[in-house]
């Protein structure tokens, strides 16, 4: 029996999956790890910590199989975090989060003088603030001791890939959220580097998500006992991975993902761009294409509410009284964006808000507003994929908030579309085991490994009568936020 590792590196934990050569999980192993907010809008986090949670996380995760066994190790990972190594590989300072908003000036610098229409030449993509590019430019600017020192420029899965390998490498759907890759041509883009302040020689090596960057280093070995032999492939960022794991490959297959984050993912055989960039094109995990809009808070909206505003654990609970006759007639409404908005509206300065609640407004409107905000706010991203002719009946839906019917009823009904729940609910950790399948022979192609595995378990369907009236709902949503930008900019 072969067995295969895949690694989910989130924001708040990491979690590991084992898993055999037939496709079956036989294990899985969750360990959390801490989350800086240094300065409001700010989010960093101690690449060690990372570190650390893998090794106890793979000692805990294989403690029951022959260790001999392993074959490969597949890494889906949180994207354009800065990861800075100094001339020794020692980190330099905290990485700088995919969700932290401290690049608004780097990003208008980049948007305003170097221009959209030349970043997009260059990238096929714009300016976000969570883009490593920006970063780089702040880090420049405001730590320029530190800047200084960099040696070498990674992302956060790839700084696992390091530690088990000692190869510095990045895979192409992870380097495509860095603003620094030409991702048609599938190479570092010179010019943006140059904008940048930083080299080639400081960048790591790109490879296709399946290619093997090299083999457990020595005292990896040691230390957990897996074979020398063990493969170690490039892996992709975590919406690519989960991509890969929720069997999201091939010419227009879509994929929803509800997790901290919420994404749009559309697959694609050919390269192509939103011309409006509201949409990020960047390269899929299958060695094709894809575009992706991104909201920075989804099931986090829901975890923030139950948490701090209920002061309760029992999320399960709180959706009870939100039955089917008042979907879609809730009167309040709520702008997900608690850390500022990427796809579509790129504003960091956006915040989230309730509108429409009156003195008969309780928990339970409050809480449906905050789920259905999430789905209005994705169906944002859907209607730009519409406006370029894209007709997606139907998607897969993975992440943690997939887990709850009533959201999965809420968002198949904003979007009129069938959602698609694979059998395996593990996305990016999934779909790093299958690439590392892939990278040690088992299949000659990502697309060959998810159609032996990946499997639907049940379908959620639109009503049409709760679809008709979320439609009118949604044209009163959509209202909300172009009334309110120029006050969220003089709030600042």
């Amino acid at each position: 029996m072969s067995y295969y590792i895949g690694i989910d590196l989130g924001t708040s934990a990491v979690k590991l999956l084992l898993v055999d050569e037939g496709g079956a999980i036989c294990g899985s192993v969750t360990k959390e790890y801490p989350l800086s907010f240094p300065q409001p809008g700010w989010s960093e986090q101690d690449p060690s910590d990372w570190w650390k949670a893998v090794m106890f996380g793979i000692l805990q995760l294989t403690e029951h199989v022959d260790k001999s066994q392993i074959c490969g190790i597949g890494c889906g990972g949180q994207m354009h975090g800065l990861v800075a190594l100094d001339e020794d590989d020692a980190v330099i300072r905290p990485a700088i989060l995919w969700n932290d908003g401290r690049t608004a000036e780097e990003t208008e610098y980049l948007n305003t003088v170097i221009g959209r229409e030349r970043l997009s030449a260059l990238t096929a993509n714009i300016a976000f603030a969570g883009f490593t590019a920006p970063k780089l430019l702040w880090m420049k600017k405001h730590e320029p001791e530190n800047f200084a020192r960099i040696k070498k420029i990674m992302l956060p899965k790839d700084y696992i890939n390091y530690r088990l390998t000692g190869v510095h490498a990045c895979d192409y759907s992870d380097a495509s959220g860095m603003l620094l890759l030409d991702v048609e041509h599938r190479r570092w883009s010179k010019e943006m580097l140059e904008i940048c302040g930083v080299t080639e020689e400081q960048m790591p090596k790109l490879y296709e998500s399946f290619d093997v960057i090299g083999t457990v280093q020595g005292f990896v070995s040691g230390a957990l006992g897996l074979p020398r032999g063990c493969r170690v492939v490039a892996g992709a960022g975590d919406n690519a991975a989960a991509a890969v794991g929720t069997g999201t490959v091939g010419e227009g297959a879509c994929n929803l993902s509800l997790g901290t984050s919420g994404t749009i993912f559309i697959s694609s055989e050919r390269f192509g761009v939103d011309h409006n960039n509201a949409l990020h094109a960047f390269a899929h995990a299958d060695g094709h294409y894809h575009l992706m809009g991104c909201m920075l808070s989804a099931a986090s909206c829901n975890k923030w509410f139950c948490d701090e505003i209920l002061k309760t654990g029992d999320y399960a609970a709180e959706q009870v009284g939100i039955t089917d006759g008042k979907l879609g007639r809730n009167r309040v409404y709520f702008l997900p964006y608690l850390m500022g908005e990427r796809s579509p509206i790129n504003d960091t300065d956006a915040r989230g808000t309730f509108v429409g609640m009156s003195m008969d407004t309780g928990r339970e409107d409050m809480l449906q507003a905050v789920l259905e905000g999430v789905a209005f706010a994705i169906r944002d991203s859907f209607e730009v994929a519409r406006s370029l002719g894209i007709d997606i009946r139907r998607s897969k839906l993975c992440g943690g908030g997939a887990r709850s019917p009533l959201w999965r009823k809420i968002i198949a009904n904003v979007l009129n579309i069938s959602l698609d729940i694979p059998q395996t609910e593990e996305g990016p950790g999934y779909g790093g085991a299958l690439l590392a399948m892939v990278g040690c022979g088992d299949f000659k192609s990502v697309a060959d490994a998810c159609a032996r595995f990946v499997r639907v378990r049940e379908t959620v369907t639109p009503d049409p009568e709760i679809a008709a009236r979320y439609e009118e709902r949604y044209q009163q949503f959509k209202r909300i936020y172009p009334s309110m930008k120029t006050l969220f900019k003089d709030l600042r």
